[in-house]
């Protein structure tokens, strides 16, 4: 996405969408986000929405979806589990891909994308995404426990411990991060809790006017996305986590590197 103004956002000028494939061990494969879809790219504007597409400066390509797994030998049939931190058009795109998936999500997500599909709501979820009716397996917010310091951190149903969702409500209603351990480490996907990595690391450039105009004008609590930063940045200080947002590109090339 290379948006017009993209300076104003980040050095780079312009915003991925950050997914993540885990490979288990007795459970296929699980995608955590699916980014824009195969369906998204052959009709933006039908499917996104012509303003979204315009405001980000879309730039579809079949090979930057997360048909991609292709590539690395497996079958989309092969991804069984779908974890997604909200249901956000970018984030949530490639569920038809996948259909045969079980999508798990936070309950207050599901509720104001699927459910109540309120008019405020309208310019980021698109029902298109779920129209093949997709096996949505919402988690309670109410349910689970203490991780680094966040409450109500749980396992989900189905998928190996490993693999942990953090309720982080502030940019939607029901936004959660994933945290996926890896040996003594831990990758934790902050999905659109913030999106420039000034925010959490004091080591890098300032976050900019326009990423914080564009947080603050897409959230549905702002008070609460504030708060996640202090959090976010406590939980960045520590050694055995990698945490990473959706969009920012910095954060993405390094991480592939």
């Amino acid at each position: 996405m290379c948006p017009l103004a993209g300076k104003s956002i980040n050095a780079q000028g312009r915003m991925v969408a950050h997914c993540l494939l885990v490979e288990t061990d007795r459970d296929g494969l699980v995608l955590i986000d699916t980014g824009i879809g195969l369906d998204d790219v052959a009709a933006p504007g039908a499917r996104l929405g012509r303003p979204f597409v315009a405001l980000v400066g879309l730039q579809p390509h079949p090979a930057r979806t997360a048909g991609q797994i292709e590539a690395l030998g497996f079958r989309r049939e092969d991804v069984r589990n779908i974890i997604v931190t909200h249901l956000d058009l970018d984030h949530a795109g490639g569920l038809p891909d996948f259909p045969h998936a079980v999508v798990h999500l936070h309950s207050e997500e599901h509720h104001a994308a699927v459910l109540a599909r309120a008019w405020v709501d309208a310019g980021r979820y698109r029902s298109c995404h779920w129209a093949h009716g997709p096996k949505f397996r919402p988690y309670h917010a109410l349910a689970g426990e203490q991780w680094f310091g966040f409450d109500r951190a749980r396992q989900l149903d189905g998928l190996p411990p490993e693999i942990v969702a953090v309720p982080l409500s502030g940019h939607t209603r029901g936004h959660a991060a994933i945290a996926v351990q890896q040996g003594d480490r831990w990758l934790f996907h902050a999905g659109d809790a913030y999106f420039h990595e000034g925010v959490v690391r004091e080591d890098r450039e300032k976050p900019r006017p326009g990423a914080m105009l564009f947080e603050r004008a897409v959230a549905w609590n702002y008070p609460r996305v504030l708060d996640n930063h202090r959090r976010l940045r406590e939980l960045a200080r520590r050694a055995e986590v990698t945490v990473f947002s959706a969009h920012d590109p910095s954060e993405y090339d390094r991480l592939v590197r």
